[in-house]
């Protein structure tokens, strides 16, 4: 959603539709967070389901008519789903393409094979960066753990010391890097550029990975030597397949996107003039819907006729991609309520209204606000939503750098500290055999390694752009 658009559906929700005053509305958030919190830990609910409770139970505690507080929800969500879903929907599907067309295995043997030694470490948060660049973070996972135990196998390596970087790789782009859905409802929600957020996204992240992955790997390889487990590694899309993409056509393919929106980013800045025939041009094909498609359509070439793919095989996987994400897009919807219906609550407004007399910098009390939400629901994507909703209003006076850097610093904090109620804990922890502390010592510790660091790097930007 364009900043235009943000504006308008600010105007029209001027008016909050509760009269509570700070307390109140203090309450309202408190206890509508924590019902998510209860419903997603507790009770298994599903996080769709739990940020809807969640969302009604804050408009009836904030005071707000039950008719209003659902007005406001549905609003939300489909304002979230109209702006991002369509671009989550070609991510998947361009991940698939990548994961069956067996592009993802030609890039991760084509830079092993010309990796070891030391330089193993590093080759394995190069491939995760990119594999990671499409994927979503658990996709990514089921797709280069087969590569991270063989290469520890091969090599006698720790599962830590190649793991940890393929780990910190895959969880930077999650947590920073458009197209993933976290930063796309950030951007969504704050009225962040799309490409100045990517290219100071990407900024950041180089030495976030690079502290988190190579450099830690070496630490979290001591605390926890564990070799390889022995299991039946899961079967890779190439060796089903005759023949596979080569390693430029795929590397273009999945970095298309990325270049596209860059330029548009790059032609705004140098030449700043709306009515310039090239800057229209650059904007049309810089846009993140017309940059996705162009990559999938390429991709129907360059991946999948390139892997012998017919008509029926690329429709085939076309629907496998859009069948996961069903719950993706349910969760980043309802996400999209919530916001919504502290917006029109006038939490939003509150916050503005409290931070003034703060002397604390707006990107770390988003930060802080991300970390709070992360490890009470243990998700980073409903941490990412919550905590945009709540520090929006803050974008208002910002530059445009600086309110890419707020979504930045929303997607750091709602990295941080993955621990017991994340399902990505247990996804690694039962990837790699390890136990429930040996997960703390390692990905934990990385996951707030990532967040501290990027937070860091966020708030020093911040200072000289």
């Amino acid at each position: 959603m364009t900043r235009l658009s943000v504006e308008m559906l600010a105007a029209d929700t001027v008016q909050p539709i509760t009269s509570a005053g700070h307390v109140q509305l203090g309450i309202a958030v408190l206890v509508g967070i924590a019902t998510i919190v209860l419903l997603i830990t507790k009770f298994k609910l599903h996080a769709f389901l739990a940020l809807t409770i969640g969302s009604l139970v804050l408009g009836a505690v904030a005071g707000a008519p039950l008719d209003k507080a659902i007005v406001s929800f549905t609003t939300g969500l489909g304002t979230t789903v109209a702006g991002v879903g369509v671009l989550i929907a070609l991510g998947a599907i361009l991940g698939k393409l990548l994961a069956d067309s067996g592009g993802a295995d030609q890039i991760v043997d084509t830079i092993l094979a010309k990796a070891g030694g030391r330089a193993m470490p590093w080759a394995m948060v190069l491939i995760a960066s990119v594999v990671g660049l499409p994927l979503f973070f658990e996709v990514g996972i089921v797709l280069l753990i087969p590569v991270v135990l063989m290469v520890a196998k091969r090599g006698n390596y720790s599962v830590m010391r190649i793991g940890i970087p393929a780990l910190a790789g895959l969880s930077v782009m999650h947590g920073l890097i458009p197209p993933h859905p976290g930063p796309l409802v950030a951007i969504d929600a704050v009225g962040a550029n799309l490409g100045v957020t990517l290219a100071l996204g990407i900024l950041v992240a180089i030495p976030t990975v690079i502290i988190a992955g190579p450099v830690f790997s070496r630490f979290a390889a001591r605390w926890v030597d564990v070799p390889a487990p022995d299991r039946m590694l899961p079967q890779r899309a190439s060796e089903e397949l005759e023949r596979r993409p080569g390693f430029g056509a795929t590397l273009a393919t999945m970095l298309l996107p990325v270049v596209l929106m860059l330029s548009k980013a790059l032609v705004d800045i140098v030449v700043d003039d709306p009515t310039n025939i090239n800057q229209r041009v650059f904007d049309i094909i810089g846009s993140p819907l017309i940059a996705l498609l162009a990559a999938v359509l390429v991709g129907f070439f360059t991946l999948g006729r390139a892997a012998g793919f017919g008509k029926e095989r690329l429709q085939q996987t076309v629907d496998k991609g859009l069948m996961p994400i069903a719950g993706i897009l349910l969760i980043v919807g309802a996400g999209g309520g919530f916001k919504q219906t502290l917006i029109d609550s006038g939490v939003g407004q509150m916050i503005l209204d409290i931070s003034k007399d703060w002397s604390i910098p707006a990107l770390l009390l988003a930060w802080l606000i991300a970390v709070a939400i992360r490890l009470a629901t243990g998700s980073a994507t409903v941490a990412t939503i919550s905590a945009a909703g709540l520090v929006a209003p803050l974008a208002a006076d910002m530059s445009t750098t600086h309110t890419a850097l707020l979504v930045l610093a929303i997607g750091a904090g709602s990295l941080f500290f993955s621990h017991v109620n994340d399902a990505g804990f247990w996804l690694v922890k039962e990837y790699f055999g390890l136990s429930v502390g040996q997960t703390v010592k390692t990905w934990s510790v990385m996951e707030t390694i990532i967040s501290v660091v990027a937070g860091g790097l966020v708030l020093l930007l911040s200072l000289v752009i």
